[in-house]
């Protein structure tokens, strides 16, 4: 846990020093990419809100995506993870948008990835993704690493961007 509140600190300096906004559309991470992100100290300069999608139901209801907006996607994909990111930053008219989908165990998703599935996306300026596989059935252990994944996936676009 040391690291993911070390990672969101780190965003969180990012994002304040840029005057950026970021929200947050995550599933098997439960919420910890959020609470991480609150626990930093002024984040409601640039932390505007978020969801945990964690059904289709909560899909629709939360993110406003329809069945026909997902048909072709399948869950825990990049596609998808990038439809979650930037859905949710046009919602809140953020910076940047995060989108997180996977399997944290012990078992694997209907969809038939293996627990320790994940991919993590962010949209803004750049939209990036990336898929990671942790190969452990060990829940608590997957969620935080999810969530450390995509935070330092922000950091790095972040980055990124003010090396243009």
């Amino acid at each position: 846990m040391e690291a993911l509140f070390a990672t969101a600190a780190r965003v969180g300096a990012q994002l304040k020093a840029r005057g950026h906004t970021v929200a947050v559309a995550e599933s098997a991470a439960g919420g910890l990419i959020s609470a991480a992100l609150l626990s930093v100290a002024g984040a409601s300069a640039w932390y505007l809100g978020g969801a945990v999608v964690y059904t289709p139901r909560a899909r629709h209801r939360l993110l406003g995506l329809r069945r026909e907006d997902v048909r072709g996607f399948m869950s825990a994909t990049e596609p998808f993870a990038l439809l979650m990111a930037e859905t949710i930053r046009k919602q809140h008219s953020t910076s940047w948008g995060i989108g997180e989908t996977g399997a944290a165990g012990p078992n694997g998703n209907p969809y038939g990835h293996a627990a320790g599935h994940d991919v993590v996306a962010v949209s803004g300026p750049v939209q990036a993704a990336r898929t990671i596989a942790t190969g452990s059935s060990e829940r608590q252990a997957n969620m935080v690493a999810f969530a450390v994944a995509a935070l330092e996936l922000l950091s790095e676009q972040l980055d990124r961007e003010e090396g243009k």
